[in-house]
Parts: structure tokens; sequence; C-alpha cells
């Protein structure tokens, strides 16, 4: 593991990028990966705490994970959805780092610094790449935030070592309710009209139409015009796992999210996991914005018992 301390400690263009590296797996091209994490290292730079860079070696490849809050505070992980890295919680972790000790991981096979492998998806693959990342920063158990894809695998590691989850705060997850295949097949075709059909798919998935979300659409425009998401169908969750399921659980969904059923999402956790808190924001998509609070709150609150 090495460690770069400090706001704007120079990560450096590493994972992903170099020729046969990556660049074929992730990228379109060289020049459009470097654009990528050119925007991703300012991003950082701007970091709102102070942070460690930290990079883990794990058996999927190196892992970058960006470390804020007390060294002593309970531990936090964030799990990022597709076409993201850790930036996208900038708006969260100042608040969330005063009483955790946060990590916002990269999630392997995404635009960010760590490696471009993506193992099938229908394996423990995933889990076990997370168990290297969790023994890597020295955590045993810790609470999981994490949406869409990263929702997917927070829920997919939960079922598969329940003694290392202590609590799980889920955005519009995969896994649970059906995915919308349709969209994808649209996105991929709206993608051979260039960088305007990118910004038409993206205002779709995303569901945010406010002026004031511009910044963030423009940096989303500018992954996937130049990123190749994955394509691979995210596995169901089945109910017998889901109900094994005993850490306390919230799950946000947006009532208009395009990308999965938020209503089955909703159905499915109030069924099987009845202990869970389940809010459906009914003027929202798939990219929700100001639950800070919210998760906060459910982050903290006492374990039943005590």
């Amino acid at each position: 593991m090495s460690t770069n301390e400090g706001m704007g400690t120079k990560t450096g263009m590493r994972a992903g990028t170099g020729k046969g590296a990556g660049t074929n797996v992730l990228y379109k091209s060289q020049a459009g990966a470097e654009e990528i994490l050119r925007r991703y290292q300012g991003a950082l730079d701007a970091w709102p705490v102070p942070a460690e860079h930290l990079r883990l070696p794990t058996r999927q490849g190196e892992t970058f994970v960006v470390a804020s809050g007390p060294k002593d505070a309970p531990p936090l992980i964030l799990l990022h959805g597709s076409g993201a890295n850790a930036t996208m919680w900038l708006d969260d972790v100042a608040t969330w780092s005063r009483h955790f000790r946060t990590y916002a991981v990269d999630v392997i096979g995404e635009p960010g610094f760590s490696a471009p492998a993506r193992p099938p998806l229908a394996s423990d693959a995933s889990a076990q790449w997370l168990d290297d990342a969790l023994d890597g920063l020295g955590i045993s158990r810790t609470a999981i935030v994490a949406t869409s894809l990263g929702g997917w695998l927070a829920l997919d590691y939960a079922r598969r070592r329940p003694e290392r989850v202590t609590r799980l705060a889920l955005l519009c997850p995969g896994g649970l309710g059906r995915q919308k295949l349709g969209l994808l097949f649209k996105t991929l075709l709206l993608r051979t009209l260039g960088r305007k059909g990118v910004a038409r798919s993206v205002r779709t998935a995303t569901g945010l139409e406010d002026p004031k979300f511009q910044p963030v659409l423009d940096t989303v425009v500018l992954t996937f015009t130049h990123f190749k998401p994955r394509t691979e169908r995210l596995p169901v969750v089945p109910d017998e796992a889901l109900r094994q399921l005993a850490m306390p659980m919230l799950v946000i969904a947006g009532e208009r999210d395009v990308l999965f059923d938020s209503a089955e999402t909703a159905r499915r956790v109030r069924t099987c996991v009845p202990q869970a808190t389940v809010r459906l924001l009914p003027e929202a998509g798939h990219a929700l914005f100001g639950q800070t609070d919210t998760i906060l709150e459910f982050l903290r609150e006492p374990a039943a018992g005590s």
C-alpha cells in the first residue's frame, strides 16, 4: 500500500491508461482516457477535506481509494456507480467524514485510477476483490454506502460476507428491480451520433433536467463519449439471499428511474427485508442528490438493543 498525504496530491494517471494496460478495455482511445482522467485528477485536487490517496494490491489489480476523516472513527466504505469514480461523493464526504473514516473506492473496471479488470459478476470474484480491499485497509467490519452498480456490489458482498457488513445504505441499487435493457440499446445507438447523442442518452438515464446540474451532466457526457460501459446484465439477488440480510438497511430510489424498476426494488426489499427502510422519491430519476443528511442519520442510528 502506498499513501499520498493531503489535499491536491498528484496521483498520476496510471490505471488503465497506458498502451495495452486497459485503454482497449475501458476507453475508445488513449486520448479519451487521458482527457477523462485529467478531469478526474482536477476533481481530486478539489476534494473538500484533507485526504489520503491509497493504492491497494488486490487479486484483480491495484485499487485506488480516497480516505478522509479521523483515523480512529468507524469505517465507511463508499462504492460509486457505473461510469463514475470516487468523486461521485464530493458533495457528501465533508459531512460524513466528520463522523466516519470514509473510504471512497474506485471500483475496478470503471473510469478511475483502479485496475481495468472486469471479472464476471455472476461469480464470487467481486466479493473476493472487496475482501482484498478491506484487508488492505485493515477493516474487519464496516458500513457501506453505495449507488447503482456499487449498490449491486454492496448487496452481493453483504449476502456473501454478512459478518463484515454492519449497515447498508443503497441509492438506486442494481440487482433488485428489473434492469431496463431497452435504454442500454438506445444509449448504444445514440452513441453513434456523437457527443449530442451521448448528451441525450445521459439526460434520459440520469433524469437530471435542472440547469444547476449542468456541470455534472458535462462530466458524464465527457465520460461516456470516450468510455466503454459494462454491458453485462447485473445478476438479480435472489429472495432467499435478501431474507438472510440482518443488518440495518436503507434503500432510496427514484420513481422515475429509467435504468431499474424502482417499484419492484421497493416491493422486494419490503417483502424480503422487513427491517429495512425504503424511500421512493416521486420526482427523482436514477441520479439522486440531496440525500447526505438522510444517509448520515441512518448511519448514526443506535444499533438495535443498545
